[in-house]
């Protein structure tokens, strides 16, 4: 049994050096592959989760044949227990944040209806203007019609009542101007 344990824990130990080395290559090769599998279950069963539970396994199951008393079937199970409360703590500890800290930049289109934003290139009544939006932390700027058909200068505050052909429909939102400033409130 100590072969086998070893053998744990030298793969183990092999998959860190080779998902450190070779991390990026091999998630985008594996793209996908987990995909059929839903909810925490599949953030569960994560390689890393799964690798470190069989690291722990192994170095707790060498350990304990090396160092005690225990029998054979005593140390097997010890050694899972250590292997299951590895791989707990390794996924609340580190994937569960991880999750968490996974943010995009990314919007639909679709996403502008009923935001309000800030028109930065004059939007003629018949062509095309600017308008800048708060999306998150950041700022987007967006080809502008306008939906009633009148000119908006620069400098006053829109919303967005419809998208056609790319490009964002806006309606005033007030009649005052704005400074740029104001689009930090938006």
């Amino acid at each position: 049994m100590l072969d086998v344990y070893a053998g744990m824990l030298v793969t183990g130990v092999l998959f860190a050096l080779v998902t450190v080395l070779f991390g990026d290559f091999l998630s985008n090769a594996l793209d996908g592959i987990f995909d059929w599998m839903s909810g925490d279950l599949h953030h569960a069963l994560q390689p890393m989760v799964i690798f470190s539970g069989i690291t722990v396994m192994g170095g707790a199951g060498w350990l304990l044949t090396r160092y005690s008393a225990f029998g054979t079937a005593v140390i097997l199970i010890l050694a899972v227990l250590t292997a299951i409360g590895g791989s707990i703590l390794i996924y609340l500890g580190y994937v569960k944040p991880m999750q968490n800290t996974e943010s995009s930049v990314a919007f639909s289109m679709r996403d502008l209806v009923g935001r309000i934003g800030e028109v930065s290139v004059p939007v003629p009544a018949s062509g095309c203007g600017e308008v800048v939006y708060r999306i998150g932390g950041s700022l987007t700027n967006q080809i502008a019609e306008s939906f009633d058909g009148e000119n908006i200068p620069s400098g006053v505050r829109v919303v967005t009542v419809d998208i056609r052909d790319g490009a964002v429909l806006v309606s005033p939102l007030d009649t005052h101007s704005t400074t740029r400033s104001d689009v930090n409130e938006l």
